[in-house]
């Protein structure tokens, strides 16, 4: 089903459904009693489901890069102990380093590939799995966003920025590290800007919560912020978080993207925006090679 035929209210109802804890079988309840413009609501909201497969654009045995899970110690997190998919790209190093953040449902397929694709892009690259201290992601996201909500937010962030830490310093790391994350994710970014200071070099975050306004002051990393046009649950603080880094006097640039809604980048959905979204990541990784070289 093409994307332009699926009804809005099946899209906000699909961004209801991957913000909270309703269920796949409650979306597709819910979705089937809406009346839709198109088609039914049932077809629109299973064609809302991701094709991870489908979705690929670099293997795990691309020759550009070498990709493969590694455990780290992280004090003060959720079990001491976490895992994550370190990519790096061909060639002895050092490298530049990027983190890259899950959203809401931990380390799933799309994630990992956009850390492959980061390293295709000659960056070290790790994609953290903040489930990893409770058995880690799951095979569905459905499953993977009830473990997430399930952890205390304070530790799975000291896992999260426990992870940039062990990227800095990783042998392979030239010591230069940017982050990018997405929804959850990309809050998680505007978050380890305040706390890291200039330990974060450059930081990507796509349409992610903005930090508290008081807490701007604390952002030393230059910004590249991503928002979608419709995105009203995120947009929300987005203008208040543009006056407080003007008023310091940040180095940021805010681009909003028409015609997207929640989620563009993500191409294994029909939110998916295949135009918009490879120029915020073209973007992105001009940004990254400027401010990480």
């Amino acid at each position: 089903m093409k994307k332009e035929s699926i009804d809005p209210k099946v899209y906000g109802l699909y961004d209801e459904y991957c913000h909270t804890l309703m269920d796949r079988r409650t979306f597709f309840n819910v979705a089937s009693a809406l009346a839709v413009v198109g088609g039914a609501g049932l077809a629109m909201a299973k064609a809302m489901m991701p094709r991870y497969a489908e979705a690929q654009t670099i293997t795990f045995t691309d020759e550009r890069i070498k990709a493969r899970y590694v455990e780290y110690d992280s004090p003060g997190g959720t079990s001491g102990k976490m895992r994550g998919y370190l990519v790096k790209p061909a060639g002895g190093g050092p490298f530049p380093a990027v983190l890259v953040i899950h959203e809401n449902r931990g380390l799933n397929p799309y994630i990992e590939d956009v850390a492959r694709r980061a390293a295709a892009e000659g960056f070290l690259a790790l994609a953290p799995d903040g489930l990893s201290p409770i058995g880690g992601y799951p095979g569905n996201d459905d499953d993977g966003k009830v473990m997430q909500s399930s952890l205390d937010a304070g530790k799975l962030f000291t896992d999260l920025l426990n992870g940039a830490r062990y990227l800095k310093g990783h042998e392979l790391s030239s010591g230069k590290l940017g982050a990018t994350g997405f929804c959850y994710g990309g809050g998680v970014v505007n978050n380890l800007a305040v706390v890291m200071g200039t330990d974060l070099n450059a930081a990507a975050p796509f349409y992610g919560m903005a930090p508290a306004t008081e807490e701007v002051t604390k952002i030393k990393a230059p910004l590249m912020i991503h928002y979608a046009e419709d995105d009203p649950r995120i947009n929300a603080s987005s203008e208040a978080y543009r006056s407080a880094l003007e008023k310091n006097g940040e180095d940021f640039v805010m681009y909003t993207y028409e015609g997207t809604r929640h989620g563009f980048h993500n191409n294994s959905t029909p939110r998916y925006d295949e135009v918009q979204a490879n120029l915020a990541w073209e973007r992105t990784m001009a940004f990254f090679k400027k401010h990480l070289s």
